[in-house]
């Protein structure tokens, strides 16, 4: 089993931050968001990521490339309340050929000290012919963290 992020993102490397806010719809029968909302926000902040890299959502479309979540590990640390408003930061921490993990870390906006998530994602690069391919190397070069993937 890989071991998740660490509570600090790295500081050799780009760390994209992503505003979220917790709305009302998004909560369960306890009054706190679902916990499947949290995947949300984390997909949502990893392409806020990539386009901040140069590489936005169309970009990617338009090349026929796609990314696959092959894997996604999760810890919930705490609850995210209605109005709350979550920072998520995001970075590169290691490529294979094919796929890429991503880190994440969601922090309440207002107190980055408190930690409500935190995840770690592997993704497999699909090229026009919906195979894998490998990662872009602008994609590495822009996100950083070029080393190889545990696991």
């Amino acid at each position: 089993m890989l071991a998740p992020p660490s509570h600090a993102p790295p500081t050799d490397r780009p760390v994209s931050c992503t505003v979220v806010a917790v709305r009302s719809y998004e909560l369960d029968s306890f009054g706190h968001a679902n916990h499947s909302v949290y995947l949300n926000y984390l997909e949502f902040s990893r392409f806020e990521a990539l386009g901040a890299a140069g590489f936005p959502y169309p970009a990617i479309r338009a090349r026929g490339w796609g990314i696959y979540v092959v894997r996604l590990e999760i810890d919930y640390l705490r609850e995210a309340r209605l109005g709350e408003r979550l920072r998520v930061l995001t970075w590169a921490e290691g490529y294979k050929r094919t796929s890429m993990v991503l880190a994440q870390l969601m922090v309440l906006d207002d107190d980055p000290a408190v930690p409500v998530a935190r995840a770690r994602v592997t993704a497999v690069w699909i090229g026009p012919d919906g195979r894998p391919m490998r990662v872009p190397p602008g994609v590495r070069a822009a996100l950083g963290g070029d080393h190889a993937a545990d696991g």
